[in-house]
């Protein structure tokens, strides 16, 4: 009973904050309902698709406010489709615990740059989006499936290093999680039994969570307070894994 109140209302509020930040919320889902008692294979399918669901929502919102370039999303959609189940089949060839460690660095750098870096908004893209695409897609895709997490982790940060607008490439990412987190749930299909109740509970959740966050996120916030609340997400997400690791 705990879990069918407790999961929902902290998705409810994760899917807000990470929503803002264009990323799906699966990477805090998924320990959530782990620690709640659902198994984890179980938890790691309905946090896939809490992703994909979540942030259907939240694109409908950036699609009509023009914040979706999908000039970018689509290479980025098509190579990291691709590219994911290779980095998962790729696992058993690295130590699990040092590609985590270059994860948490990567993280604490994408951050850094979130806070600091400020490109100038007249200044050209440093490539044009269908190549950007395609390096992100296969970038995201590949280190994605290998290290068990969205890839709007890697995307954000490169659309912003790129010289989109921080707005833009939040919208962006959210629409690309969309299609990367549904073919990982996909991939999680053949888990057995889940929880109907407690399934559709979280969906309601996330649905609401992902509409209060794109509505925040296109008529309350500016692009450098976007940055910020993306920065703060991925310190968190590296604080995280690396308190996995030193346990």
């Amino acid at each position: 009973m705990l879990t069918l109140v407790l999961g929902p209302l902290l998705i409810f509020i994760f899917t807000i904050f990470l929503t803002v930040a264009g990323l799906g919320a699966a990477f805090i889902v998924i320990p959530t309902l782990y620690y709640l008692g659902v198994p984890l294979k179980e938890a790691m399918a309905i946090g896939l698709l809490l992703n994909a669901v979540s942030m259907s929502f939240a694109s409908i919102g950036y699609i009509k406010n023009h914040l979706v370039n999908f000039k970018a999303a689509i290479p980025i959609i098509v190579f990291g489709i691709v590219f994911s189940p290779l980095g998962a089949y790729s696992t058993k060839y690295f130590s699990k615990e040092l590609l985590l460690v270059f994860f948490v660095l990567f993280l604490i750098f994408a951050g850094t740059m979130m806070l600091f870096y400020k490109p100038k908004q007249t200044q050209k893209r440093k490539l044009n989006e269908w190549t950007l695409g395609s390096i992100l897609g296969i970038v995201a895709g590949y280190l994605g499936g290998l290290l068990g997490v969205g890839g709007g982790n890697f995307i954000v940060p490169g659309l912003v290093w790129s010289g989109f607008n921080p707005k833009n490439a939040s919208g962006t990412t959210a629409f690309i999680v969309i299609f990367l987190s549904f073919a990982g749930f996909l991939g999680h299909i053949a888990i057995g039994k889940i929880d109907i109740m407690l399934l559709s509970l979280c969906i309601a959740a996330s649905i609401a969570g992902a509409l209060v966050g794109s509505w925040a996120m296109t008529t309350k916030l500016n692009a450098n307070q976007v940055k910020k609340i993306i920065a703060v997400v991925l310190y968190i997400v590296a604080l995280k894994m690396l308190w996995s690791l030193l346990k």
